[in-house]
């Protein structure tokens, strides 16, 4: 019997000011901005609400002329969770409302998955769920842009970060290198999609940002930080790819372009 799907609200927050990708959320991909095609992913996955929260009025319009409910959000915040924070105290949603953070540039975002989390969530009774998936390429392991998470047995996250964790001392000695990984090596790469109680964000808000978070540049360690357990999902399947750079968004034209799929 098919789990059951739990009630939960999806937001996609769309920073129109990317350091690297400037106007990213209006990214053409098959004749729709990257911030839609986000959207009509998270609209397969059930849940209740899709809200857009952007902080510039051409990621509104082009949102809303396909359908999508916006809010407009303050330009200064320092991380997508403070701007999912403002959408619950706008929006006024109870205290257990499950929201869900759907990076605005996963235009490719498994559906079930976005779900997953949501149940992940329920189910772990933590804070915060988010997702995992094991590294098994060395490139991958040593790349800083792929940021890997360590667990505790019960599942929940230890840490988070851009550094090669865990480091297996013996296997990556001068003699052996790092060319390869070793057998059973619990090593995982973290998946940017979470899932939070509307009071977790509220009180989220409230903290100071870590100096964990500010050198990592990783704001999942601001709730580590302050001692809130963050639940890790396990995907056997890795996410598609999402748009961090030129290369990325070229790459991911051409697929829509080919494909013309959501």
């Amino acid at each position: 019997m098919p789990a059951s799907i739990p009630r939960f609200k999806v937001v996609v927050p769309a920073r129109y000011a990317s350091t690297r990708l400037p106007g990213k959320p209006l990214l053409d991909l098959g004749g729709k901005p990257m911030v839609v095609r986000v959207a009509e992913r998270a609209a397969l996955s059930g849940a209740e609400e899709i809200w857009i929260a952007t902080d510039h009025e051409a990621v509104r319009l082009a949102a809303e002329q396909h359908g999508f409910s916006v809010l407009m959000t303050r330009a200064d915040h320092p991380s997508g969770t403070d701007r999912l924070a403002e959408v619950v105290e706008r929006r006024a949603w109870d205290d257990e409302t499950i929201v869900v953070n759907v990076q605005g540039d996963e235009p490719r975002i498994d559906p079930e998955l976005i779900t997953q989390t949501a149940r992940q969530l329920v189910e772990s009774g933590a804070d915060i769920a988010t997702v995992g998936h094991s590294i098994s390429n060395p490139a991958d392991f040593f790349n800083p842009n792929i940021v890997k998470v360590v667990c505790k047995a019960g599942g929940d996250a230890l840490y988070f970060s851009r550094a090669p964790i865990p480091y297996a001392r013996d296997h990556f000695s001068p003699s052996r290198g790092k060319e390869s990984l070793p057998r059973d090596f619990p090593a995982y790469r973290h998946i940017g999609l979470y899932a939070y109680r509307a009071r977790f964000l509220r009180a989220y808000a409230q903290l100071k940002p870590s100096p964990l978070e500010h050198f990592e540049a990783l704001e999942q360690l601001r709730a580590l930080w302050y001692g809130f357990r963050i639940s890790v999902l396990i995907s056997e399947h890795l996410p598609m790819p999402g748009v961090d750079t030129q290369e990325d968004s070229e790459t991911m034209q051409k697929w829509f372009s080919t494909t013309g799929n959501i």
